[in-house]
Order: C-alpha cells, then sequence, then structure tokens
C-alpha cells in the first residue's frame, strides 16, 4: 500500500517539473447538477493530463544504468505523451507502444518529442510487445503497475485535499487504476471523511471486472475511449481500489461522450471522455444522497479532437 509520506516525496521530485494545476469551484456544473461542483483540472497539466506527473517521478527514481538503457511504455495516449516529452527533457531514449486506435494527435506528439513510437492492432498486443521489448532489454515505465508512477499520480489528490473547500464525495475516473489509487491514498489520509468513487466506462471496466471477480482478469475491451481502455488492472491498482474507493461505478461511453459536450458547455473545459464520464457518474451520487453533496471531479485531461468528440458523441450507442 501507498502512504502520505510516498506522496509527499513524489510531491517534492515533482517540483518544477509539473504544475500545480488549478482547483476550483464551477458555477456552471453546480448548476447543472444541483449541487456545489469542484474541479480539478488536470487537462491544464503539462502535455494535456495527469500522467507527466508519474512518467517524471518514475524517470527520475531511476538509476542512471536504467536510464541509459531506455524506456518502454505502452499507452492509449495520455501515458506515452507524457513519457516522450519527459524522458526527452531528461535525456532518456523512449519507446512508445501504442495501439492503433489511440488518438493520431497522441501519436504525433509522442513521435515530436522524439519516442519511437510502435503501432499495434489492439491494446492487448500493445501491452505483450511492451513486455517484449522490457525482455530485450529497455527499462520499463508501467502506466500504472507502478508504486512510484501511482504516487506521482497521487499528487493530484494531495493538491485537491488542500485546495478544495468541503466535499463530500470526490469522482475518478478509471482505466488501469494509477490515477485512482493515488487519489484515495492522498484523499484517506487527508479527507477521511469524504467519499471516493471510480468511473469507468462499458466496455472499458477491467477494475469493476476485478472486483466481482476477486482480483485482476484480462477483458476484451470494446471502446473508443482507448485512455481507459487498459486489458486488465495490476494487483496493486485493484487492491488499492478495493481498500480505499467506496464504489466504482460503469456509465454508458454514449454518456461519457455526452459529458464531453455539457463540460465544454457548462464548465467552459475541452475535456476528453475519459473525464466526460465523471458527469452521468456525478448525478448518480446526488441521486443517492441528495442536495447535501459537494462534488470534487478530477478532469483527468482534455487531449481529444473536437472531430472525434462531436463525431462519437452523435453515433456511440
Amino acid at each position: 500500500m501507498i502512504g502520505i509520506e510516498d506522496l509527499e516525496s513524489a510531491a517534492a521530485r515533482l517540483a518544477g517539473h509539473v504544475v500545480r494545476t488549478p482547483t476550483l469551484p464551477s458555477p456552471g456544473l453546480s448548476a447543472l447538477i444541483g449541487v456545489p461542483v469542484t474541479v480539478k483540472l488536470e487537462l491544464l497539466q503539462r502535455t494535456g493530463s495527469f500522467k507527466v506527473r508519474g512518467a517524471v517521478v518514475k524517470l527520475l527514481a531511476m538509476s542512471e544504468e536504467q536510464r541509459s538503457a531506455g524506456v518502454v511504455a505502452v499507452s492509449g495516449g495520455n501515458h506515452g505523451v507524457a513519457v516522450a516529452e519527459m524522458s526527452s527533457a531528461l535525456g532518456v531514449r523512449a519507446t512508445v507502444v501504442m495501439p492503433r486506435t489511440a488518438p493520431a494527435r497522441s501519436v504525433q506528439a509522442a513521435r515530436a518529442a522524439g519516442a519511437d513510437v510502435r503501432l499495434t492492432a489492439t491494446m492487448a498486443d500493445a501491452f505483450a510487445l511492451m513486455d517484449q521489448l522490457e525482455a530485450e532489454g529497455l527499462t520499463l515505465l508501467h502506466p500504472f503497475s507502478d508504486p512510484v508512477v501511482i504516487a506521482g499520480q497521487g499528487t493530484v489528490g494531495l493538491e485537491l485535499a488542500a485546495d478544495a473547500g468541503e466535499l463530500t464525495d470526490v469522482l475518478v475516473s478509471i482505466g488501469g487504476g494509477g490515477l485512482i489509487a493515488g487519489v484515495a491514498a492522498a484523499l484517506r489520509a487527508l479527507r477521511p471523511g469524504v467519499r471516493v468513487w471510480g468511473v469507468e466506462t462499458t466496455g472499458a471496466d477491467a477494475m469493476s471486472q476485478a472486483l466481482a471477480c476477486g482480483g485482476p482478469v484480462e477483458v476484451d475491451v470494446d471502446s473508443r475511449i482507448t485512455t481507459l481502455s487498459a486489458p486488465t488492472v495490476s494487483p496493486l491498482t485493484y487492491s488499492m481500489v478495493r481498500d480505499l474507493v467506496d464504489e466504482v461505478l460503469v456509465v454508458p461511453e454514449a454518456e461519457a461522450y455526452a459529458g464531453v459536450l455539457e463540460l465544454a458547455e457548462h464548465a467552459k473545459v475541452w475535456a476528453e471522455p475519459a473525464a466526460g464520464c465523471l458527469l452521468p457518474a456525478a448525478r448518480r451520487v446526488v441521486a443517492k444522497f441528495g442536495g447535501e453533496t459537494r462534488l470534487g471531479l478530477v478532469i483527468c485531461g482534455g487531449n481529444a479532437s473536437v472531430e472525434d468528440v462531436t463525431t462519437y458523441a452523435g453515433t456511440a450507442p
């Protein structure tokens, strides 16, 4: 389990490398949802998502020998861009493996940062190639199965706990579970009375299936939201979510895309579907607990094109 000391150590290591993103009340979302809503705007982070936190903490924690070997990362988009940019900044050679369904802008951004980008047919194939490249000598920079990376992502929770007003519930989206594991660890230490909710979408629900089965399982990913499309969660993220998170909600993919448009209209931010899924989940939480609810939403990233979102919002089942 990752403790508050690990998170504080990660925060110290991050200093000067990432942005302390704003934590603000959202009058527009508060009016839309019907209760006070606070947003943690990680879409304003360097590279456009929270992923840069874990990437740079892990790179800085590596030995010179590990960095000299070059790193390999697997990604549905955001982790790959973060690893590419931070590796370039630190003079480390990076190989990023992505499925061909990854957003074109993410592939282009990783290549522009100097990474060797390898594309595979599926996300499962991407993880398999990552394992192969690690076996061939590259240093693994896993997106969520690493306590150092999770501690880096958990600095989002440290900042939220310090900067937000009164909250009763915090909602965090789940891909492989690194972000929610870190945020939940921070909130349990600093705001133990706050309920923590994970959010997944249909077709990308590896954590929900793990919780139902009593441990991580391989799932058949069927989702256009590649940044949530991990084919499995890790034993560490599973155990932390099991122990620290109140519940994981699964929302329809179409509602996640509709949530992106609602965030644009009512919060005045352009987020990706991995954040848009929080709005339908927030409505469920408010329906359960009523008007005394005070919500915190971690807007995890903003790397989605207008064309992608408007197309999917009109066609997603």
